[in-house]
């Protein structure tokens, strides 16, 4: 089921004559190491060439989608001239269209055994909508329709770039891949709303540039993944048909019971959390924030997650992913917590924010690297998408459930009732997770194809 056991080499039998003392043995495989042995740590410290290359693309990806996201509340209402509502349902289709395909991009990717062609197609598609927006005017119909197409390709691109991820490390270092995977992503994401700004500075109002550069920084990405990502396909086992991963194959990975609790936990924690805007919100209200610099808020939150998420991926390979995971909503909880405290100024936004980086630092990719062992091969990419799909609508139910609350019962009460729902749920996934089934090693594999039927 991991690539360390897949590589394991196969002795070969010595031709006929040849002294068979003659034949060198194959070296062995890391896992059969004596444990400690300073050449096997020094292996599981690195990280896959593939993993770097899938970084790469999405810190390249990245800049790219979020030079749209810096500039698109300003491009539909200043430019175009639509009004917050007509924004505010673009808005609420470019989230909840990437919860929506999620599933069906893992399940094409493990169907096919092509996760580098499905992700690579997901790429491409989100790269053709940069031009679409420009093209599309001030229809909301046709814009709606590019937002959608342009989600439509994240969302099939994540569950097979997570599995390939996935599928390119050993056990011991999936908190470490996923990690540098994550802090390259957000590099991206700290660097696109930048680029945007110095473009709008050195053409100001001249939106269309931003997505032109936009379209042609995509292009670089979907490039990168072709020229530079390896894909391993599992091999098949000789006199036996090759058996396609179908959707029923992936929804029974719920009958296995560690796979269920780790993500009826993770759906339970995203329905409780308060999402980014509200927090970023929630910091100008609360602590006074200068509208000014209220679009450098989400910075401090990349750049809190770039610093940490190597480090925490690392801590989560050796302490434990899901002891990290169910720490990250703690940070949350602290962060969100200080908003209550009588206090103004710099110090306390820095800490807020500081904090919320932590727990993307700590749920993010770790959760994933979590999910990992306890599905198949064949299903990985289907199996990571089930679980990021939940989450997805878990999060969006939240976000309409606490700007509900705000505006029935003023910002105080629905924090305090954000919060104290979250420290509930925190208690109740502690007592869901499986801690016997992350100290007792990875899930065998005959295990895992039994639960998936």
């Amino acid at each position: 089921m991991y690539i360390s056991s897949s590589r394991a080499a196969t002795p070969r039998s010595p031709a006929p004559g040849t002294d068979p003392r003659a034949v060198a043995p194959p070296a062995p495989a890391a896992p059969q190491a004596p444990p400690g042995a300073g050449r096997r740590a020094r292996a599981t410290a690195r990280v896959s060439p593939t993993v770097l290359a899938l970084g790469s693309v999405s810190l390249v990806t990245d800049i790219s989608s979020e030079m749209i996201t810096a500039v698109l509340p300003m491009y539909v209402i200043f430019t175009l001239g639509l009004s917050p509502l007509q924004f505010g349902a673009l808005n609420g289709m470019y989230v909840g269209v990437t919860a929506l395909v999620r599933l069906a991009g893992g399940h094409a990717a493990d169907r096919w055994q092509r996760r580098k062609l499905v992700a690579g197609g997901g790429y491409a598609l989100s790269a053709v909508c940069k031009l679409g927006l420009l093209a599309a005017g001030s229809s909301v119909p046709v814009l709606g329709a590019v937002i959608a197409a342009d989600r439509t390709g994240k969302g099939l691109r994540t569950g097979p770039r997570d599995a390939l991820i996935s599928l390119s490390s050993t056990p011991a270092t999936l908190g470490r891949s996923f990690g540098v995977h994550r802090a390259l992503d957000t590099a991206g994401a700290f660097l696109g709303p930048l680029v945007a700004f110095a473009l709008l500075l050195a053409t100001p109002g001249r939106y269309d540039t931003v997505l032109v550069v936009s379209f042609g920084v995509a292009v670089l990405g979907v490039l990168m993944l072709a020229l530079l990502v390896q894909e391993r396909r599992a091999p098949v086992t000789a006199g036996e048909p090759e058996r396609r991963a179908g959707l029923r194959d992936v929804l029974a990975l719920l009958r296995h019971r560690a796979y269920l609790r780790v993500g009826l936990a993770a759906v339970l924690l995203s329905a409780v959390v308060i999402g980014d805007s509200f927090v970023y919100l929630l910091l100008q209200e609360r602590l006074g924030v200068p509208e000014q610099y209220f679009p450098l808020l989400p910075l401090g939150t990349a750049g809190g997650y770039l610093l940490l998420a190597v480090p925490v991926g690392r801590l989560a390979d050796r302490l434990g992913r899901l002891r990290v995971f169910a720490a990250g909503h703690l940070a949350l909880l602290a962060g969100c917590l200080l908003l209550f405290l009588p206090w103004s100024g710099p110090a306390p936004v820095v800490v807020v924010l500081a904090l919320h980086g932590v727990f993307y630092a700590a749920t993010d990719g770790v959760l994933m690297a979590a999910v990992g062992p306890l599905v198949p091969e064949r299903l990985r990419a289907g199996g990571l998408s089930l679980v990021q799909t939940a989450q997805s609508v878990a999060a969006l139910a939240s976000s309409v459930l606490f700007g509900a609350c705000w505006s029935l019962w003023g910002l105080r009460t629905a924090l305090a009732a954000a919060l104290a729902a979250l420290a509930v749920a925190s208690v109740l996934a502690v007592w869901i997770l499986p801690w016997r089934t992350e100290r007792r090693g990875p899930v065998p594999a005959d295990e895992c194809a039994e639960a998936a039927g």
